[in-house]
């Protein structure tokens, strides 16, 4: 849970926006995601959510990197890291994403795509209706 941020971090930068491309940063980047998702997908396998059937805050902070991974073509590297692969994570980052709070919480502090997907600055829940 906590190495998601920084793996993930690690190889969006390298792939993505790095002014160099280090083919070796973005290997040993690429690497540890993709086995990180494989450990991911063979826990998912026999599970609903990350600790069982209950979904809690593992699900949480996962998702909010791997989910969108997986779901969004995150740094246009969805082909790239053969996410569809994944077909667990895929289940369960799609399952979360349909929680009514994910839902906003996407939405929270994004000023770009359609407008009914954003909420530049959210100061109430009216915001969202």
């Amino acid at each position: 849970m906590g190495s998601a941020p920084y793996l993930g971090g690690g190889f969006g930068h390298f792939y993505s926006y790095a002014p160099d491309k280090f083919e070796y940063a973005i290997d040993r980047f690429t690497m540890e995601v993709k086995r990180q998702l494989d450990v991911l997908n063979q826990n998912l396998s026999t599970r609903r959510y990350l600790c069982g059937d209950e979904y809690n805050i593992s699900d949480i902070a996962n998702y909010a990197w791997y989910g969108a991974l997986v779901l969004h073509n995150v740094y246009n590297a969805a082909e790239f890291l053969d996410v569809q692969s994944y077909t667990h994570v895929v289940r369960w980052a799609s399952e979360i994403e349909q929680r009514p709070a994910v839902s906003r919480g996407r939405r929270v502090n994004r000023s770009w795509g359609p407008e009914p997907e954003r909420v530049a600055e959210r100061h109430s829940a009216a915001d969202f209706a």
